[in-house]
């Protein structure tokens, strides 16, 4: 067996009792009573330290792991179990950092979105903190408060963040700050946690599954659930179509240019994805912020016109282009440079398809669409019904080839 121990989060240490080889981070075996005569291992690169338990396991000797918390969240069980099998593993948690962190705050934690930034990249715990009122980070180096302070903050966003450092430690540290305030203090490489708050928000009632908030029961909402004017909203039949191909998740951003109205940037982050939605009008950006605080989501608007605004803004995994004005096929084509997933359009005018199919197919997309006609039941004198058709509207969408994703696992 390998003994996995959980450590670091507070509690007695734990008692490791006798081995041949242990294995850690360099602060739990320094703090732990480790037996003596054992080969010690300062955790680094995964790979070489499972090679060196491999040996030992295959002559039968004695390992035991020590890990931050629970092992089994984010943490090293996994690789220890893809490489000897669960059954080889005898894992003995401690308190999870995440669960320490909220009760530190005073904070229950079945309804927050727990996102690793430990050995992978912010974006994905940048788009969570954005789009969620409460979750938390595992951090790392390079990837830590004073680095989330600093995307958050460009934002505008409000959020309240709460960095805890060396839980169940005589250095413990948690400390709410600004994401201003966090990215302009030096907090060191030490692995923590950062929980990240919306102001104000309202205690949820319980729920009955733990994380985020399960999708919605309903999408591509009629058009009067949104504010906007002379009927420049996305229509629901057209919405429902852009919202399948851009797949909007938790832990993506997308970007709605000309957002008109921001239905579906609105609908977008009611998936839970980090929005930014643009538009030229500062009336229509004050549309699309009002609209975000009804449908109770968070949606970055900003006034400017694209492509000259996309420069300021973080790169997007999905895009939705609206409006069709007459520059598009150059917006088109500045947002599929930056976009890492998808890109859908929808057009009034048949004269700008090949323009825009050009755009994403010089961006290295394949790009598919439909006419998309539709006609509603309507109401006539009589009790009768018939049907009243709305303006044929193109959509145009693309992916692009799905890249491997890099993953770490915290120590």
């Amino acid at each position: 067996m390998i003994t996995v121990l959980g450590t670091g989060t507070g509690g007695p240490p734990p008692a490791v009792g006798a081995a041949d080889l242990l294995v850690g981070a360099a602060r739990h075996l320094e703090a732990a009573e480790l037996p003596g005569g054992a080969r010690r291992l300062v955790l680094g690169p995964l790979g070489p330290a499972l090679d060196e338990i491999d040996g030992y396991v295959a002559a039968g000797r004695r390992v035991v792991v020590l890990a931050s918390g629970d092992p089994g969240f984010f943490g090293i069980v996994r690789a220890l179990g893809a490489r000897f099998g669960a059954g080889a593993l005898d894992v003995r948690p401690s308190a999870p950092s995440v669960a320490v962190a909220f009760a530190r705050a005073g904070l229950s934690w079945d309804d927050a979105v727990v996102v690793s930034a430990h050995g992978r990249d912010l974006r994905a715990a940048v788009n969570v903190c954005r789009a969620h009122p409460k979750a938390a980070v595992l951090t790392g180096p390079g990837a830590g408060a004073a680095e989330l302070g600093a995307a958050l903050a460009r934002t505008g966003i409000a959020r309240t963040l709460v960095v805890a450092r060396g839980l169940g430690s005589p250095g413990e540290s948690v400390v709410a700050v600004s994401p201003e305030e966090a990215a302009d203090r030096d907090w060191g490489d030490a692995v923590g946690v950062v929980l990240c708050l919306r102001p104000g928000a309202a205690v949820p009632a319980a729920g009955t599954v733990a994380g985020p908030p399960a999708a919605p029961a309903g999408w591509a909402l009629p058009e009067a659930d949104f504010a906007h004017r002379d009927s420049m909203v996305t229509k629901f039949e057209v919405r429902a179509l852009a919202l399948a191909r851009l797949g909007p998740r938790t832990g993506e951003l997308v970007w709605d240019i000309g957002a008109g109205s921001g239905s579906v940037g609105v609908e977008c982050a009611r998936f839970g994805a980090a929005v930014v939605a643009v538009d030229r009008s500062a009336e229509a950006v004050e549309r699309v912020r009002a609209n975000a605080r009804v449908h109770g989501v968070d949606v970055q608007a900003v006034v400017g016109s694209a492509p000259a605004v996309l420069g300021q803004l973080p790169d997007p995994d999905a895009v939705f282009v609206g409006g069709g004005g007459s520059d598009v096929a150059a917006v088109v084509a500045a947002c599929a440079r930056r976009a890492r997933r998808a890109v859908v359009v929808t057009l009034a005018a048949v004269d700008r398809v090949a323009g825009v199919r050009a755009a994403l197919a010089a961006a290295g997309f394949t790009a598919d669409g439909v006419l998309l006609q539709s006609s509603r039941l309507a109401p006539l004198p009589g009790g009768v019904t018939r049907l009243a058709a709305a303006n044929p509207v193109f959509v145009l969408w693309a992916e692009r080839p799905a890249t491997p994703r890099t993953e770490g696992a915290r120590s």
